[in-house]
Parts: structure tokens; C-alpha cells; sequence
């Protein structure tokens, strides 16, 4: 398989907001909106890649991700509706 298809694959998850923007008025992303969701689905991708290339102790690399995960999520969820007031919130 190529590599390329397999490290910009996770990218195809924005085709999902973009789809719903033509189907719903509830979903209103900008260009802006898609470029930061776009480098954080990189950054999640790259990093979990680098934790299963480097890490070989089976319980470190589930640790690993797991707390790559949780920063995603918690990254998301305060760029989406700010759950934590920091100058980054979103609406």
C-alpha cells in the first residue's frame, strides 16, 4: 500500500463535516475550521505512528496513546464549544 494513502487517510474523516454542511444548518465550519481540524487529525495520526514505530513494551504504547487520545479529545472539545474558558474556546 502506498504510504502516503495510509499517513493522509485519517483526513478523509473531514469529509464527513463537509458532507453534513450541505444536509444540515447546524454544521457551519470554515476554511479556517478545516485546516486546524485537519492539522490536529495529522498531529493525532503522526504521533500515534511514531508511538508503535519506537515504543516496543506492549503496556507503554497503549499508555502512550491512550494519553495522545485524551489530549486530542480535550484539544477538540475546548476548540469546539470551549469547556474549559481558555482564550482558544470556540461558539
Amino acid at each position: 500500500m502506498n504510504k502516503k494513502w495510509v499517513v493522509f487517510s485519517p483526513l478523509l474523516l473531514l469529509l464527513l463535516p463537509l458532507i453534513g454542511m450541505f444536509f444540515s444548518n447546524e454544521i457551519n465550519w470554515s476554511f479556517f475550521d478545516f485546516i486546524i481540524m485537519g492539522i490536529l487529525i495529522l498531529s493525532l495520526s503522526f504521533s500515534i505512528k511514531q508511538v508503535l514505530k519506537t515504543t516496543k513494551n506492549k503496556n507503554y504504547r497503549i499508555l502512550i496513546i491512550t494519553v495522545i487520545l485524551i489530549l486530542f479529545l480535550l484539544i477538540w472539545a475546548e476548540l469546539a464549544v470551549g469547556d474549559f474558558d481558555t482564550p482558544f474556546a470556540g461558539s
